[in-house]
């Protein structure tokens, strides 16, 4: 009986001490519009730059300290396409909290004025684009597939993945963002 008793105990201990468990865990939160969600591997953000709408280089670490939703788009990709505008009523639902929405155009440097005129209609987006597409294929593991969306936490920290499209302005994607806000 004794046995038994500290094998629980074990169990329930070490589960306290698992990434991803605890108040801030995004583990179950993938439901609903969130069903694609995958709980990751904490891991650091690539380091490859990108550029943004002066074509100035910023890389992910420019945005530490903030929750920040990388979404890996192009304007020939109809999912990518499609919800963008969920992704714009995430960054709107979250102003003026530490939320950044970095909608990365992976369409080709001729594309640049398309692109840009594609996310001036979803404000309050800024535009980035990586025409070299150097960036998806920095992600560990690379995230090949668009739309691509890469979460992280306020440190930085890789959280949450989801490829495919998915509805941003829903109460899972705000649950999910609540989530790592409290952390």
């Amino acid at each position: 009986m004794l046995v038994g008793a500290a094998a629980v105990l074990y169990v329930m201990g070490g589960s306290a001490f698992k990434p991803g468990a605890g108040p801030n865990s995004l583990a179950g939160l993938s439901e609903g519009a969130m069903k694609k969600l995958t709980v990751v591997s904490p891991a650091p953000p690539p380091a490859a730059p990108f550029v943004d709408a002066e074509g100035k280089p910023v890389t992910l670490a420019d945005f530490k300290g903030q929750v920040l939703v990388v979404n890996l788009w192009a304007t020939w990709c109809a999912p990518c396409v499609a919800e963008m505008p969920t992704l714009a009523k995430l960054q709107q639902e979250f102003a003026g909290q530490p939320v950044k929405v970095v909608a990365v155009s992976v369409d080709a440097a001729e594309s640049t004025d398309k692109a840009k005129a594609f996310i001036a209609k979803h404000a309050p987006l800024a535009f980035y684009q990586n025409p070299d597409l150097k960036l998806p294929f920095a992600f560990s593991p690379p995230a090949a597939e668009f739309p691509s969306t890469v979460i992280y936490d306020k440190t930085g920290v890789q959280r949450a993945r989801l490829t495919g499209d998915a509805d941003w302005s829903s109460p899972e994607a705000k649950k999910v963002i609540e989530t790592l806000l409290k952390g």
